[in-house]
């Protein structure tokens, strides 16, 4: 392809965004764009490029094999570039810029991580930095970090992903629980019988593997997050595994109470990501390092 025939960032921006979320309408809000107009800039990439990038129709959106390879490409290029643009910024102050961390929800009450201390320190080490939090599940994270939206996350992920730097931190304990609601909360493990015939809420962000490895092969209802997951325990109508620093407060409550530690537990490794080739970035290399300093490691 020629130069004159390079798609603009813009084309590629779009082209990109689609493709994360599967389809035009989806990706409507993030864009900023009606349908009409994303599919005049998809077909103007297209007629750029001379192929197909994309299937649209009855049949829902899928990329064509030529698209799949394009999307590598695309996004290797503006990954780049956003790497670009932080390094120029980084030569007018080390110390301004906006700073975008990601974590897993429920790290409040985690104090091996301790994460609003190193926060604390962060900020008054680098008072003009606008810190920007969020709170995600760790597929969101992962991709987040690889898009460069997120300079850094914390959280557990199960699965490695290509050009992301690990760096493990502490394990946090989980462990099975029901409320004073259900009917197990008054009987002894022994009279518990076969848990699996009981109401049990997963994780959405499980694949059937994570979920046999905890012990089960069917769940009644999934939630995307611990909060949510508390909520369905504490209904009474389910049991569900919970961060032991998380149902702390419930058990001294007596609203919670683990059940067979014995035979239902599991340790979730906690560990820092962001992407390769950013380890250098001030910030990104602080950060680290606060949180390393400050997390737990296991016993």
């Amino acid at each position: 392809m020629s130069a004159n025939r390079l798609p603009n960032l813009k084309l590629l921006t779009i082209f990109a965004t689609v493709a994360r979320c599967q389809g035009y309408s989806r990706a409507q809000q993030e864009l900023n764009m009606t349908t009409p107009a994303i599919s005049g800039y998809m077909s103007e990439l297209e007629e750029r490029l001379g192929f197909v990038l994309c299937q649209r129709g009855r049949g829902g959106f899928a990329l064509t094999p030529k698209g799949e390879q394009f999307l590598q490409y695309s996004l290797q290029l503006l990954g780049t570039l956003s790497d670009f643009d932080r390094q120029v910024d980084s030569l007018k102050t080390e110390q301004g810029g906006t700073f975008s961390l990601g974590v897993v929800d429920s790290t409040s009450t985690d104090s091996q991580l301790g994460l609003a201390e190193s926060i604390s320190q962060f900020s008054e080490r680098f008072p003009a930095v606008y810190l920007n939090l969020s709170v995600r599940d760790p597929n969101a994270l992962q991709q987040q970090v690889l898009d460069n939206r997120l300079d850094l996350a914390i959280g557990h992920f199960p699965v490695n992903v290509n050009n992301l730097v690990t760096v493990p931190l502490h394990h946090e304990q989980h462990w099975l629980y029901c409320s004073d609601r259900h009917q197990l909360f008054d009987g002894a493990d022994d009279e518990a019988g076969d848990l699996h015939n009981y109401g049990f809420v997963t994780r959405s962000y499980w694949n059937q593997s994570e979920l046999a490895r905890r012990g089960f092969k069917a769940s009644s209802a999934s939630v995307e997050s611990i909060e949510a997951q508390l909520i369905l325990i504490l209904s009474g109508r389910y049991i569900g595994y919970l961060p032991e620093h998380c149902a702390q407060s419930w058990v001294e409550k007596g609203r919670l109470r683990m059940l067979s530690p014995q035979q239902f537990s599991y340790q979730a490794p906690f560990s820092l990501i962001f992407r390769r080739g950013r380890s250098r970035e001030t910030l990104i290399r602080t950060f680290r390092d606060l949180v390393k300093l400050r997390a737990v490691p296991e016993e």
